[in-house]
């Protein structure tokens, strides 16, 4: 589980010198990384990442707790899965706990909470989920267990409306419910991040300003992850810009960084594929000459590389769409830290070259 941060520095006035330093180190790297653009866009400009130790040691000397503490004047956020949660720790800081419920690596479509997820979420001031859908049960839990002034927010539905719902191979129009994986496309997430910092300054005003310059550094942080995602997919060849998945995680991704999901293994009951359809699928991979085809970290499956062998195709194992690499406390076990990962995974395995993220950084942003 990735659990509740606790914030050890409370006064948002003078910043511990480790925080200090990492706001200065962040602030000179973006500086000279990104130039913005006309149009609201970021260019890339050669760069050097701040010095490692500033940057990485406030972020593995944060705490995490298995229950938030009630008394310590801080908002109590429950999150659902961990690049939600990472998003609401960029966001909040140090004036936050974050408790995400949906255990890493675990399927968040099936996920059913355990009773004790009751008492945590009966805590909260704020259930931060994604919507769409995607953790219903839990949502319900939370709806049954709120306490008084506390409220649940849900990102996906405030960022897309219906008519931009994506829905595929896993997720079909018949069935009603859309791809709930907003935040495989970079500005989503952005948006995810906005609409968290309006929901923490409405429960706590106090501290808006520093909700906001927590913002201002993600968003920084994001848009060069953006612009390196889009530098990174610029240089694989157009014919070979086609993805197919276990996983049916990548819709909002693909369609934001053009290119195809021509398609996804996994079932829409999140099952193994049937033998006609692995027989399908073998024949589509040849057909359109995909060269590469990616399995899941959270969703292992040998069929998936039987399908690429036959097929004559490269098998990628690995892709992450909700578990963070590493382990927590670790600098890179973050959203950008799981989009990087993807990033190094993706592009060279479809001929490209992932360098322009090679000066991006993982770990967190926030100032306060």
């Amino acid at each position: 589980m990735h659990g509740t941060r606790r914030r050890p520095e409370r006064d948002i006035g003078i910043l511990s010198p480790s925080l200090a330093a990492r706001s200065l180190a962040w602030l000179a790297w973006a500086l000279v990384v990104l130039t913005i653009v006309p149009g609201g866009g970021t260019a890339r400009a050669q760069a050097t990442p701040p010095p490692a130790t500033p940057a990485v040691a406030p972020a593995s000397s944060l705490g995490w707790e298995d229950d938030f503490e009630t008394e310590d004047g801080t908002l109590n956020v429950a999150t659902t899965v961990a690049p939600i949660s990472s998003i609401v720790r960029n966001v909040g800081g140090t004036l936050v706990d974050v408790h995400g419920v949906v255990p890493d690596g675990t399927n968040s479509h099936t996920f059913e909470p355990a009773p004790s997820d009751a008492a945590l979420l009966s805590r909260a001031d704020l259930v931060i989920v994604n919507g769409l859908a995607l953790e219903e049960p839990t949502i319900a839990l939370a709806e049954a267990n709120l306490r008084e002034g506390a409220a649940i927010y849900r990102l996906g539905e405030g960022t897309i409306s219906p008519g931009e719902w994506a829905f595929d191979f896993s997720f079909p129009a018949d069935e009603g419910d859309p791809n709930p994986h907003l935040w495989t496309s970079v500005p989503f997430a952005l948006h995810y991040a906005e609409l968290v910092a309006g929901w923490l300054s409405g429960r706590d005003p106090a501290n808006a300003a520093a909700y906001a310059a927590n913002l201002d550094a993600f968003r920084l942080r994001l848009q060069a992850l953006d612009a390196g995602i889009r530098a990174a997919i610029g240089t694989v060849p157009e014919a070979n810009r086609k993805l197919l998945t276990y996983h049916d995680s990548w819709a909002y991704f693909a369609r934001e960084y053009g290119i195809a999901v021509v398609g996804a293994v996994q079932p829409s009951d999140f099952s193994e594929p049937s033998a006609r359809e692995v027989a399908d699928l073998i024949e589509q991979i040849r057909t359109e000459s995909v060269p590469a085809v990616f399995g899941s970290e959270v969703f292992p499956s040998p069929v998936l590389e039987q399908i690429a062998a036959e097929a004559g195709a490269n098998y990628v194992d690995g892709l992450r769409d909700d578990a963070p690499p590493g382990e927590p406390f670790s600098p890179d076990h973050t959203y950008v830290g799981m989009m990087l990962t993807n990033m190094a995974l993706m592009v060279p395995a479809l001929g490209g070259d992932a360098a322009a993220l090679a000066t991006v950084p993982a770990w967190d942003t926030y100032v306060v």
